[in-house]
């Protein structure tokens, strides 16, 4: 890894080792690795239940009734229950619209919606009484797709809709609508030289975390419930829970179990209401844990999309014009289409300097699986389309396809086409310059010494389908932007409380936060920042939970930039704290007290000049100093509803992408060869950690660009793959080479000059391995994932 730039140290000066800049270990690495991490699925509870979900057989349809009778009579079940056993009168929940039932109430709107739930002591003998469970269906006709969904006479997904995106929308199955207008596009048109369009198809794509969901509902003596969840936000959770449940919220206390991973399909509910109503229901604690199949069921999907696209240039290659249409399918149910169009239609230009720009995007309601949030949330698809029509633009100008971005790209002070000023690094053709430079892997690596073929390095791999005959190269180049943080005037904050003692004679932080570590390494993080920041090498990461206040969604890149941030702010109240209470104890001693800055370094108080004044021990005696505060990040906007203007995103961050491939063209078989990355971080907080975060986020966009694919049939809208048989995601044999180079460009406005950087690299790294994929086949490609047929046309 390269780390150079402009310098970021913007801390206090702390020398504790494992603090900011350090590549410091994961507490919980080990655990992971060795299988000992205790996970959600592993709680147990004495005398506990086991839940199980009955789900609809069907994706549209009125439910005519439905008999449970055959289910509770089964030896060893305590509890089914149905909408109309719900116990108040909230009886929906969601993120944002609060359109998605508890259970299934009327009719389900798709496949795999949950209708009836039951409580058995054996996790076989709830699965055999759910099966038992008689539900009498009248199918209705399935919307899947735009045509359908605003047709004159279509069907509505959502009868009687309420909520506030209603009153912009064009019809009742569209969520939301964003346009973006700045300039204007038509008039620019007539500039052009050279137009090219395309039209453009994104899949459906699962986060496919590898622990599935689950929990633990425990009722408690005081009439209410613990859950032990594995979640992305605890405190939205607990928003949505109590109030189907009629409890207030300090009688929901959450706390966070293992998580296995998230991406997005933790942030919306799955079984933490069921859980807490069969605990409830029978008084005793209930475990619900899906298998892979109800998995894919139980959980929001990625937006597949469909983009219309068109550009304009000079015949110099500056750009004219953008004209682009996104459609999103964002299923049954909400969830977080809204700020999924935000962000697409916002982010819908990509990285680069035009001024005239008429950008619309929508979600649709359909009767497909519901979709949100997703690492990119947005602008993985747009991406993937202006991307593709990058090169295409390029090769009409007659410019190499990298100089024509640079050409393009933007920087800090370009205007985006909402009318915001970008007013931190935008390092995008720095980025290019970078990732270009970057030395090739060698031609034909797959030959070995004896010239005989290395058959795993070649496409198909160990299925031995070809020796290098019909194999040939391409190179493809992307780059992405990404918004950091909650966005268009959300109240995006978070919480974090730190305590500072003695404990064992040497000082000791504590640090309390509601934070998701899913996988990020955040409880690394904060531990850092509490090191950097009091000067103490022993830190304690409490577990998190809902007796601390909000840390936000462990989503939009945000955790170390915002719960970071309160982590800091915390430590440095405690550190006046402590050092004012040093100056009580020791300042008529020591006239450096009152004179000099005071720092808190290696357990000890010392000068700005490194003096030491006393040891933290002495400082601190039998007393010790807490403090719970919030932070935020400056302010943003909502994008005007007519011309999408506004301050709508905080931070930006990006990412661009050197794929290399080789591809049977007889086989139609793709083998990825290296995805190199250039990133900038604004602060590597974690270098190991840092490389770790854009190399995962590179395999997620190479699974989406090759093989992964929720298939959803257009006639009855029911899934027909949910299981890791059919729905692929890379493995170690498919991952390549991913070099990684980090840039460093600070941000004046965040934590440490810090930027999110778990999503931007998911952004570029499809439309590269489309781009190289291209250049090897010389076949237009505009859908992903890229199928055999696509290539051999077979």
């Amino acid at each position: 890894m390269g780390t150079t730039g402009t310098p970021t140290n913007l801390t206090q000066g702390s020398k504790t080792r494992g603090g900011i800049g350090e590549s410091t270990l994961r507490p919980d690495g080990i655990l992971k690795v060795t299988g000992e991490f205790a996970y959600s699925s592993d709680m147990w509870h004495e005398d506990m239940l086991w839940g199980q979900i009955l789900r609809s057989t069907v994706a549209h349809a009125e439910i005519v009734s439905i008999d449970t009778g055959e289910a509770l009579a089964q030896p060893g079940v305590y509890a089914v229950m149905t909408y109309d056993d719900l116990p108040t009168d909230v009886k929906n929940y969601g993120l944002e619209i609060q359109d998605t039932p508890v259970l299934a109430h009327g009719k389900v709107r798709h496949h795999g919606e949950p209708v009836a739930i039951v409580a058995a002591d054996h996790p076989e003998t709830a699965r055999r009484a759910a099966a038992k469970i008689k539900v009498e269906y009248r199918e209705l006709p399935v919307i899947t797709d735009e045509a359908s969904a605003t047709a004159p006479d279509a069907v509505l997904v959502h009868e009687g809709r309420t909520d506030h995106h209603i009153g912009h929308v064009p019809h009742p199955n569209i969520v939301h609508r964003q346009p973006i207008v700045r300039g204007n596009a038509d008039e620019a048109a007539k500039r052009a030289d050279f137009i090219v369009k395309g039209e453009y198809t994104f899949g459906m794509q699962d986060q496919a975390f590898l622990g599935p969901e689950s929990g633990l509902a425990v009722p408690a003596e005081d009439g209410g419930v613990d859950l032990y969840i594995a979640t992305q936000w605890l405190h939205s959770d607990l928003r949505q829970i109590a109030p189907v449940l009629g409890l207030p919220e300090d009688k929901v206390r959450m706390t966070l179990s293992g998580v296995g991973g998230a991406f997005g399909g933790r942030e919306d509910l799955s079984m933490q209401i069921h859980a807490c109503l069969l605990a409830l229901r029978t008084g005793k604690p209930v475990k619900i844990v899906y298998n892979r199949f109800e998995s894919f069921f139980g959980h929001v999907h990625r937006h597949p999309a469909k983009l219309s696209y068109e550009h304009g240039a000079t015949k110099d290659g500056k750009l004219t014009h953008l004209k682009a249409r996104i459609v999103l399918d964002g299923g049954a149910y909400a969830s977080a289409s809204p700020a999924v169009v935000g962000n697409a239609s916002s982010l819908g230009a990509g990285p680069y300097v035009v001024d005239d720009v008429d950008i619309e995007a929508i979600a649709l309601y359909t009767n497909n699986p519901p979709c949100g949030a997703m690492r990119g949330f947005g602008a993985v698809q747009a991406c993937f389309a202006y991307e593709a029509q990058m090169d295409k633009l390029a090769d009409k100008v007659g410019m190499d396809r990298v100089a024509f971005r640079q050409l393009n790209a933007m920087e800090q002070g370009t205007v985006m086409p909402t009318g915001q000023v970008v007013d931190s690094p935008a390092p995008v053709a720095e980025l290019l310059r970078r990732v270009k430079a970057m030395p090739l892997p060698p031609e034909q690596q797959w030959l070995t010494a004896g010239e005989a073929a290395d058959v795993r390095q070649l496409p198909g791999g160990l299925s031995n389908t070809t020796h290098g005959e019909g194999v040939v190269r391409g190179i493809g180049y992307a780059v992405g932007i990404k918004n950091v943080g909650f966005s268009e005037g959300f109240d995006d904050y978070s919480t974090a409380k730190v305590r500072m003692e003695v404990v064992g004679g040497e000082p000791v932080a504590t640090v309390h936060t509601a934070m998701a570590e899913v996988g990020q390494g955040g409880v690394t993080v904060h531990a850092q920042i509490a090191r950097t920041e009091l000067g103490i090498a022993q830190v304690t990461i409490q577990p998190a939970d809902t007796q601390v206040g909000s840390a936000g969604s462990t989503s939009a890149s945000r955790q170390t930039y915002v719960t970071g941030g309160a982590v800091k702010n915390s430590c440095e109240l405690v550190r006046e704290k402590v050092l004012e209470l040093g100056r009580r104890k020791f300042g008529t001693y020591h006239p450096a007290w009152s004179t000099a800055e005071l720092l808190l370094e290696s357990g000890k108080v010392v000068t700005d000049g490194g003096e030491v004044l006393a040891d933290l021990v002495d400082v601190l005696g039998d007393e010790s100093v807490e403090i719970e505060a919030e932070w935020r990040h400056r302010p943003t906007e909502a994008f005007d509803l007519r011309t999408g203007q506004g301050f709508g995103h905080v931070q930006y961050t990006f990412a661009a992408h050197r794929a290399v491939v080789e591809v049977d063209t007889e086989l139609g078989l793709v083998k990825v060869i290296e995805l190199a990355c250039a990133q900038d971080v604004g602060k590597a907080l974690n270098p190991l950690s840092v490389v770790g975060q854009i190399q995962g986020g590179t395999t997620q966009g190479l699974g989406i660009a090759v093989m992964e694919e929720i298939i959803v049939d257009p006639k009855t809208a029911k899934v027909k793959n949910p299981s890791f048989t059919d729905y692929l995601i890379p493995t170690i044999l498919d991952t390549p080479t991913i070099p990684v180079d980090v840039l460093e460009l600070a941000d004046d406005h965040a934590p440490y000059g810090l930027r999110g950087i778990g999503e931007a690299p998911t952004l570029s790294s499809t439309p590269a391995v489309l781009a190289a994929i291209r250049n090897a086949t010389g076949l237009e490609l505009n859908r992903t994932p890229v199928r055999p047929e696509h290539l051999t046309g077979k």
